[in-house]
């Protein structure tokens, strides 16, 4: 068990090189090819690669304040949620409260097994066709 440890500098007297291999090796910039972005330029188009898969090259343009956040989800996946036992069937259908889970928008994508009632902000055409196909309704806000 180690209760005194000495510097490190005082361990490495006598090293030649504490630590940094080759004398040449421990100097400034030089030895790790520059820095930040050194030999980026003039070099036709051989460094480009380099600097997109580094995502060196700085983000354009601005993000509307204003834009809304939509959060969607498909009419299979509820149809998996029932399968997983997420929700319970009252009467003949399924009550689903989407923006009480915080979803706001229903898409088509899947199929609907089941009778659902759902309460959704917006919703596609075609998803609310196959919810009735099934029997069920889509209640959107007027």
């Amino acid at each position: 068990m180690t209760f005194r440890k000495r510097k490190k500098n005082s361990r490495q007297r006598g090293s030649h090189t504490h630590g940094w291999g080759e004398k040449k090796k421990h100097r400034k910039a030089g030895h790790r090819g520059g820095k930040g972005r050194a030999g980026s330029g003039k070099r036709a188009d051989q460094k480009k690669p380099m600097y997109w898969l580094e995502g060196r090259t700085s983000k354009s343009g601005f993000k509307s304040k204003n834009q809304a956040e939509s959060n969607a989800i498909n009419v299979g996946d509820l149809s998996l949620m029932i399968d997983n036992k997420k929700f319970e069937k009252k009467g003949n259908s399924f009550d689903i409260d989407l923006s009480a889970l915080g979803y706001t928008k229903l898409l088509s994508k899947g199929a609907a097994k089941y009778p659902m009632n759902i309460a959704v902000l917006a919703a596609t055409e075609k998803a609310v066709e196959k919810v009735k196909s099934k029997g069920g309704n889509v209640v959107l806000p007027q």
